[in-house]
């Protein structure tokens, strides 16, 4: 059930026309409650307030009549729009940001506007009758679709503005980035919760897994496709209903061949038990990649960008550095949260699922590799690596940790001495890098040299 409610929840936020549709759905009621109650409220107003509409049967066709027909014709506007600003971005920037566009909630309900709008006013025109037969004019109905109209030209003039700041790069970066911390701080929560089902850190005997590599057996996959999310709460359900130990050999994120391993079981004998189709249910597959349970894919989105701004068609750099920026966003969050535990087990201690799942280390290889790569005669964005590094440094808290971000630093300043060939420029990095190195000799949030930075 969770995956089928991942599954259909992501298609709807990533399409253009779900909330179009629940507006104009909407609209139509309103058109009918509006017609209904139109009479009544209409001789409290003419009572109250002395108030109606005076134009007649033939001014109030004319008015919902201009009113619907702009209406529509806006629409199909804003919709040239939308297209023009998708297509520009995705051939400067990357095809795999044209997902965030779709989900931008603004364009949506600029859309619903327009098409709820043109809706309301064509049901209410239905509804006008001539004086040849039971004369019938709703003046409140006709003062509320005069009244959407003028709200859609502030939508409209909205829109425009909106259309304008979201193609410019920055926003864009910062779009995708605000992304990417929501997903640390979803999947890398400050405070795990525990449920029936808890985590261990405690890794298991070395003589069951060893005895685990020998026996498990395999459950295929059934269909190909990227992971884009499991529900290992099921996993642990099945596991406790069939008495076995399961490990993933795929994440979210990861392609999948049909008849490929999923899983191992274990003990081997009883993988036979497991029905196969029961466990491909708690994968959703997909054709790209999403976010929900996979950290990576933002960051590669990001990396992205910097690796168009980089090209030699493009050179753009001040693009690129301000996608290390906000990578230095995330990461210095990810390095102060507990990365989870690959070992889960049962309300009886029992482990049931071996699940890996992305750490510090495999984040942060996602996010600099190919930026170090494409920028080793760069020395702009070389430094801005370094100094991204010496800034996560002063978070980071696992060994591990600072292993990898000396390990990055010695790759960059090493690229960079290969690749620059300006004395004064690679002095400037090499400057960076002892500073990167230094800071990441010592404690984390502790020493003098914390609190100085390079000019």
């Amino acid at each position: 059930m969770k995956t089928l409610t991942f599954r259909y929840w992501d298609r709807i936020r990533s399409s253009l026309w779900f909330i179009p549709t629940m507006m104009a759905l909407g609209a139509v009621f309103l058109a009918f409650i509006s017609v209904a109650l139109d009479r009544p409220v209409t001789n409290w107003l003419l009572r109250s307030w002395g108030w109606t509409f005076t134009a007649g049967a033939e001014g109030a066709s004319a008015v919902l009549g201009i009113i619907a027909g702009s209406m529509i014709t806006i629409a199909g506007v804003v919709f040239s729009m939308t297209l023009v600003a998708l297509s520009l971005a995705t051939s400067q920037l990357g095809p795999r940001l044209l997902r965030n566009f779709l989900r931008d909630t603004t364009t949506q309900v600029v859309l619903g506007t327009f098409v709820a709008t043109f809706l309301y006013c064509l049901l209410v025109l239905l509804t006008i009758r001539r004086a040849e037969e039971v004369a019938f004019v709703p003046h409140v109905s006709i003062a509320l679709g005069v009244l959407f109209a003028v709200a859609s030209v502030g939508v409209l003039i909205y829109f425009i503005h909106h259309v304008s700041v979201s193609m410019q790069a920055n926003e864009i970066v910062a779009r995708v980035s605000d992304e990417l911390i929501a997903g640390v701080d979803r999947l890398f929560p400050e405070q795990i919760g525990r449920g029936t089902s808890r985590t261990s850190a405690t890794p298991p005997e070395s003589a069951f897994l060893d005895a685990f590599d020998r026996e498990a057996r395999p459950i295929p996959a059934s269909a190909d496709g990227y992971i884009q999310f499991i529900d290992t709460d099921a996993l642990i359900e099945l596991a406790m209903q069939k008495d076995v130990v399961i490990r993933l050999e795929r994440v979210p994120g990861d392609y999948v061949v049909s008849g490929g391993p999923l899983m191992l079981v274990w003990p081997g004998e009883r993988a036979a038990d497991v029905p196969a189709d029961q466990v491909n249910n708690t994968f959703a597959l997909g054709n790209q990649r999403t976010s929900g349970q996979d950290i990576e894919f933002a960051v590669t989105q990001l990396v992205e960008v910097a690796l168009r701004a980089l090209s030699s068609g493009v050179n753009d750099p001040f693009t690129a550095i301000t996608c290390v920026d906000h990578l230095a966003s995330a990461l210095s969050r990810l390095a102060t949260r507990d990365m989870p535990s690959p070992y889960r087990y049962d309300s009886t201690d029992q482990l049931r699922v071996i699940a890996p799942g992305s750490t510090f280390v495999d984040v942060t290889d996602a996010a600099f590799n190919q930026i170090r790569q494409m920028s080793r005669s760069n020395t702009a964005v070389t430094v801005r690596l370094l100094e991204t590094i010496a800034e996560v440094a002063r978070f980071v808290q696992r060994p591990e940790d600072r292993a990898a971000l000396l390990r990055h630093a010695e790759m960059i300043a090493r690229g960079a001495s290969e690749g620059q060939p300006e004395v004064e420029d690679r002095q400037k990095v090499e400057e960076r890098f002892e500073y990167a190195k230094q800071l990441l000799s010592v404690s984390p949030m502790t020493g003098s040299d914390h609190g100085n930075g390079l000019s």
